[in-house]
């Protein structure tokens, strides 16, 4: 089981001084304008979700990138944690609006650095996926690691540094899963990048990946469908970032991002233009396409979580379903599909073409009736 970590046993507020006090815990709005007044941005969420608040129609149905989109300026939040925001009146008007919305907070502009902590039950990994970068001797028994405090202690232990999951100094936050997250300010000019996941390529330790920029957290008391994000202790604010965390997320790649622009990625316009080659005229097939797509686009708002794979899957399948049935072109779907994917996950081309091939071959043996519910 994950360790104890001094919850209350009763839900507390977020105290003007840091701490917390008698009161239940605020409002998703009095949440939201306490995270902006420490300089956090925020976004919302979906009612009882950990997604953002899903793009206004036109967003949909017209996919672009958030540097496009009329509607942030407009004061709309649309494209998750590319409109959080810090202006009390924008953030109230939001939540009057939908008052059971959560609260995500945009880790880049707030200079956060957030380690996530799973405890899901998953099976061992072998010794070089425990600790990325470090060597594990087989010889070495790790039966009793089961999640990733497990995991992450080890690292520290490594190190000769104290469990981070026990920094009393910081702001941590229980998941409704039972993991947690630590709350870490980045030092000034230092952007850290998000993990990818808890893989070999990028996580600080088996089921320990990081938030930071180019990604959101969710904001302490904010509820889902599973449960409450909890905070631990009394402390409700950051600590800085410990060097030795930082060498840490360095050696994993977790580097921080180059303060030039970074080269531009394919725009979800592209993929317009290859909805509009193969769909041949036959717009009932494009509409059905750009359906699919959009929700592949989308998931550009959320670097993690968002079940990219399976909605791009979804949409190859999709696609060959209509070039099985002479709808479209398969070059022309297979592009509308990249250039889409690629929008969303950038420098995966390769991953996003094995899901795209395969998605299409598997769907063009099942031609798509228009006609039907698919």
């Amino acid at each position: 089981m994950p360790p104890d970590l001094g919850i209350p046993n009763s839900d507390s507020a977020l105290g003007e001084s840091g701490t917390t006090s008698a009161a239940p815990w605020a409002s998703p709005l009095e949440t939201a304008l306490w995270c902006a007044a420490q300089g956090w941005p925020v976004h919302p969420l979906a009612p009882g979700r950990k997604t953002p608040a899903p793009n206004c129609g036109d967003c949909r149905d017209r996919p672009h990138p958030p540097q496009e989109c009329d509607c942030i300026p407009a004061g709309r939040w649309c494209h998750g944690f590319h409109a959080a925001t810090t202006d009390p009146a924008l953030i109230t008007a939001w939540w009057t609006r939908q008052p059971r919305f959560g609260v995500g907070v945009a880790c880049g502009p707030a200079g956060l650095v957030v380690i996530d902590v799973d405890a899901h039950p998953a099976p061992l990994p072998t010794p070089d996926r425990l600790l990325p970068g470090i060597h594990i001797p087989e010889s070495v028994c790790l039966d009793g690691l089961r999640h990733g405090f497990h995991s992450l202690a080890v690292l520290a232990a490594l190190r000769g540094r104290p469990d981070p999951s026990q920094d009393e100094s910081t702001l941590r936050v229980r998941t409704p899963s039972g993991g947690l997250h630590l709350w870490y300010t980045a030092r000034p000019g230092q952007e850290w990048r998000c993990s990818t996941g808890s893989g070999v390529n990028r996580a600080l330790a088996w089921q320990v990946d990081v938030r930071a920029h180019g990604g959101y957290i969710i904001a302490p008391g904010t509820r889902t469908a599973s449960g409450r994000y909890t905070a631990c202790g009394p402390v409700r604010r950051p600590a800085p970032l410990p060097d030795w965390l930082a060498a840490e997320l360095e050696r994993t790649g977790h580097r921080p991002v180059p303060p030039h622009p970074r080269t531009a990625t394919p725009v979800p316009s592209r993929a317009w233009a290859a909805v509009n080659a193969a769909r041949g005229g036959r717009d009932s097939a494009a509409r059905v396409l750009a359906t699919v797509l959009t929700a592949v686009t989308e998931c550009a708002a959320v670097p993690q979580g968002a079940g990219f794979t399976e909605k791009l899957n979804r949409a190859a399948f999709t696609a060959g379903g209509l070039v099985g049935a002479g709808r479209m072109a398969a070059d022309a779907a297979e592009a509308a599909l990249l250039a889409a994917a690629m929008h969303a996950r950038p420098g995966q081309e390769r991953r996003c073409l094995a899901i795209i091939r395969s998605g299409m071959s598997a769907g063009s043996r099942r031609p798509l009736d228009l006609g039907e519910r698919r």
